[in-house]
């Protein structure tokens, strides 16, 4: 999404901005706070933190957006074009093309900042981009469960539900194993576990369910749900070993792994 944003929208001026759900922008006190942050703005910059987008303005300030369980950003050629259900926030451009925010659950958002992002300290670093020491530093010491700990965003942003369980099985590594008593070789196996499953995850332009909740800029599904090694595969065989691919719940989720393979 941020590789389709940068490609697409690189320079474009906001004309007008249409709010019409409000959760969509809380952080905001109304409507015609978050239109006057951006109409007349120029889009410069686009990066990513976790799972948060950042698109940098000539403003200095910096749109956020999170697309949480079901938010969809969708770019359309122009403002006749046809508009989806549960479109909460519109942003035209001075080319006439409009960038939607599309989210049935409405728990994604937008918000404009400052670019010190006081609402992005907490996180932990990249995942994507965190070096060996860094995420050797940031398990070390902790008791929690591996499954819990990748998801804590505060330890390292970015890992879901699905690919903390494809990073386990690619590891080798029981999802209740606690941090602080992986090994060495163990520590350095999650990590590159971790760069080489998120990395597919991008080239294949991310996982899309049968919801079909998660699609590109274009409104195109992900390829790398054909990929999964675990997630979703209950009663499949493991492509390593096998055996049937077993389904528990941890921390409210569902997950996926292989009772032989992972240690």
């Amino acid at each position: 999404m941020r590789r389709d944003l940068a490609g697409a929208l690189g320079g474009a001026v906001v004309a007008d901005v249409a709010a019409t759900g409000p959760r969509s922008i809380r952080r905001h006190p109304d409507a015609a706070t978050f239109r006057a942050a951006l109409v007349g703005t120029r889009l410069e910059t686009f990066g990513r933190w976790g799972k948060y987008l950042l698109v940098g303005l000539d403003t200095s300030d910096v749109l956020v957006a999170h697309l949480r369980m079901s938010g969809q950003l969708l770019l359309a050629a122009s403002t006749a074009d046809p508009v989806a259900k549960h479109s909460h926030v519109h942003v035209t451009f001075t080319d006439g093309r409009q960038l939607r925010f599309v989210d049935p659950r409405t728990f994604g958002e937008l918000f404009v900042t400052t670019a010190a992002l006081p609402e992005l300290a907490g996180l932990g670093p990249d995942a994507l981009g965190v070096d060996a020491a860094t995420f050797a530093a940031r398990l070390r010491g902790r008791r929690a469960r591996l499954k819990p700990l990748l998801l804590d965003q505060r330890v390292l942003a970015g890992i879901g539900n699905i690919y903390s369980d494809e990073i386990l099985w690619t590891a080798g590594l029981r999802w209740s194993r606690q941090a602080d008593r992986l090994r060495p070789v163990e520590v350095r196996r999650l990590h590159a576990a971790t760069t080489e499953v998120l990395t597919a995850a991008v080239e294949q332009r991310g996982s899309s369910l049968a919801d079909a909740q998660y699609v590109d800029l274009s409104g195109r599904p992900g390829g790398y749900q054909e990929h999964h090694a675990v997630y979703g595969r209950m009663g499949a065989p493991c492509p390593r070993c096998g055996r049937p691919i077993e389904r528990i719940v941890v921390a409210q989720r569902s997950h996926f792994w292989c009772r032989r393979c992972q240690r």
